[in-house]
């Protein structure tokens, strides 16, 4: 499965043209993604000196991307009539998803497990639910 995952606002919090913090367990979700054998993709609008600083800032993370901002580490545009800045992956990590990022421990949950976000929102619903009823009130006559 090949994953395009962006970098501003997702891998690391957005404050573009610098580097922000790392999100809370992107590095380590990815690494762990990467040794699970998925293709990893750097999909960015960062160009040039930004972008090498952003594979750089991945790289000392352990982090190394199957291609960055293409669909394969050898495409050229000179060498392929149909190159388009659109990737073709199976699933894009990007923080303007519709309804937002989801935490990086629930995106490994659904890539790993094959779970919707919408299965997960649904687990935690019933969870809580399960827990608030397992902790009845006592009556005054229970000790």
């Amino acid at each position: 499965m090949t994953i395009a995952v962006d970098f501003d606002g997702t891998i690391v919090e957005n404050r573009y043209p610098e580097i922000g913090e790392e999100r809370p367990f992107a590095t380590e979700t990815l690494r762990m993604l990467i040794s699970e054998r998925y293709k990893i993709i750097l999909w960015t609008v960062r160009e040039g000196r930004h972008l090498e600083e952003a594979i750089a800032w991945c790289r000392e993370r352990g982090i190394e991307f199957y291609a960055v901002n293409k669909d394969y580490p050898e495409e050229k545009m000179e060498n392929n009539n149909h190159y388009s800045r659109k990737i073709k992956a199976d699933m894009f990590i990007d923080d303007r998803n519709i309804g937002g990022l989801p935490g990086w421990g629930e995106i490994y949950r659904m890539i790993h497990e094959k779970k919707s976000y919408e299965d997960i929102i649904a687990e935690r619903q019933h969870t809580s639910f399960s827990d608030k009823n397992s902790k009845r009130k006592k009556h005054w006559w229970n000790f």
